[in-house]
């Protein structure tokens, strides 16, 4: 059974995600670059996951495997991150909502794969998870390729919106359903990648800080090919500071709460 804690520290997550996809559309309408927001905030989350190892938890290193794995996993997180703020860049935050929900599909899939999980069809539980990851697609295809009339209509566009529900999504929006798809499959491959680690170096504190340390390489990496303007490295003290801030304690408590969780299951 899980603890109390890890299901807390889920809904929080979940609830601090959904957050967090509409203050970085908003920072990002303001004019932040995707890339470097993906930097900052890893940045700042491993100096605090560095300090907090240092103060709380300090076990040995992990041997070569392990680090290799752990590499693994920071390339799959860091993609995973730079696939959503794209995705909402393109989209919105309601569709990046929408599309986790890909994510328990994919991660069925992914079982299934690895043969972590058996597809029996005269299995009550295999027939449910099956029915319900059809639904899932179903759904997110759904939500990509119809994006209908905004919610709360202005004057303007009051006169048309029979039109604008007759109307195809603009192309963003479909490609930014198309790539929040892929995140939630990198959500789902973080997992699994979770669960191969954990088996052979249960610190999880370790785990996450190399991780975060990979990801902030892998991000500058990113940011120094893809992001040429000077301009754009200037950390603004408006909705982007805050947008990192959210950004930081979702990534904290994501990966803590997922690595308890994984343990739990493993």
């Amino acid at each position: 059974m899980w603890s109390g804690g890890i299901i807390v520290a889920l809904v929080m997550v979940e609830f601090l995600e959904v957050c967090l996809n509409t203050v970085s559309k908003a920072a990002m309408k303001r004019g932040m670059s995707n890339c470097v927001f993906v930097l900052y905030s890893y940045t700042i989350a491993t100096i605090f996951l560095f300090l907090s190892t240092l103060i709380f938890h300090r076990t040995t290193a992990p041997p070569l495997l392990v680090i290799c794995k752990i590499f693994l996993l920071g390339l799959v997180c860091c993609c995973l991150q730079l696939f959503m703020v794209n995705g909402i860049g393109y989209a919105s935050p309601t569709l990046a909502s929408a599309m986790t929900n890909l994510t328990p599909v994919w991660t069925f899939l992914l079982a299934i794969v690895f043969r972590t999980e058996k597809l029996n069809l005269k299995v009550k539980g295999s027939q449910a998870k099956s029915i319900g990851s059809i639904i899932s697609i179903i759904g997110a295809f759904i939500v990509t390729l119809y994006k209908g009339p905004s919610i709360i209509f202005s004057s303007s566009s009051l006169s048309n919106s029979l039109h604008q529900l007759l109307l195809a999504p603009p192309p963003s929006w479909i490609l930014g359903g198309f790539v929040l798809a892929v995140a939630s499959f990198l959500k789902a491959l973080l997992y699994i990648v979770q669960a191969w680690i954990i088996k052979d170096y249960p610190a999880e504190l370790m785990i996450i800080l190399i991780s975060s340390i990979f990801g902030t390489v892998i991000s500058a990496i990113v940011c120094l090919i893809a992001e040429r303007d000077l301009n754009a490295w200037k950390l603004r003290l408006d909705i982007e500071l805050l947008a990192i801030g959210f950004s930081v304690c979702i990534e904290i408590i994501r990966n803590i709460s997922d690595q308890k969780s994984v343990k739990k299951l493993s």
